[in-house]
């Protein structure tokens, strides 16, 4: 039976379709990740085109029928994150972070914490004072929602000790075992260092804020990118595009 409901949503992605619209991949707060399309949005009189670019908080007003795609009739601007979009790095930031939702939650199904990370770390890359490039403030920032979106997801990694014996002696990092490992079962596993595990666990263990600007040195951005490509290569059985190398 088609009905129409009202729900809270971030745009993760805009496709073109047909002559006038467009189709949406939405996250929402009351259904997790649907697909909806925008009727004559390209039109120039469009009533709310400008208000559904991607990484736009909206609250949306969506009729459901028989199909797989419900129907936008109306849209409320939240929060456009205008200045994200104006900034090529925050914005490639912004849609690395919005793939990973679309890869990690990528099914109908409501996930309030997963919803609320994702508008927090998209305000966040709104309200952060612009640097000469951003990478220092950014790059944490990305690393750690991601880790935080493993997480929710079920895939939170082991890292205190050897995930196969226990051992404090680690050495590298296997997402096939879940977590860190020590020298002896090491094999085939990702070398990893101690700042490294360190500055994963750092970012799990702290607010999304606090992200912002840490301190992290090369090795340890490697290390921490190293550990979020892996775990989605096993897990999601894909590679998820990077900023960060």
């Amino acid at each position: 039976m088609a009905r129409t409901y009202k729900t809270e949503a971030i745009v993760l992605r805009s496709m073109r379709f047909s002559e006038a619209d467009r189709i949406l991949h939405l996250y929402t707060a009351g259904r997790g990740r649907i697909g909806a399309i925008a009727k004559g949005v390209r039109k120039t009189k469009s009533r709310f085109g400008a208000r559904l670019e991607p990484l736009s908080h909206v609250e949306l007003l969506l009729h459901e029928g028989s199909g797989e795609l419900q129907t936008i009739t109306g849209v409320e601007l939240l929060r456009s994150h205008h200045t994200v979009r104006e900034n090529p790095y925050r914005l490639n930031t912004g849609l690395v972070g919005a793939e990973a939702m679309l890869r990690l939650f990528g099914e109908p199904e409501a996930n309030e914490r997963a919803f609320t990370a994702l508008a927090r770390f998209l305000d966040l890359l709104e309200e952060t004072p612009r640097a000469d490039d951003g990478r220092h403030e950014l790059d944490p920032l990305v690393l750690s929602f991601q880790l935080k979106l493993l997480w929710l997801a079920g895939y939170l990694p082991h890292l205190t000790s050897c995930v196969e014996c226990g051992s404090g002696a680690l050495e590298g990092f296997s997402a096939r075992a879940g977590g860190a490992v020590c020298r002896e079962h090491a094999a085939g596993s990702l070398r990893i260092s101690a700042d490294g595990l360190a500055a994963v666990e750092g970012l799990l263990s702290t607010p999304l804020a606090d992200a912002v600007g840490a301190s992290l040195g090369d090795r340890a951005r490697r290390d921490a990118l190293s550990i979020i490509t892996s775990s989605y290569e096993e897990h999601g059985g894909f590679r998820l595009r990077t900023l960060s190398a």
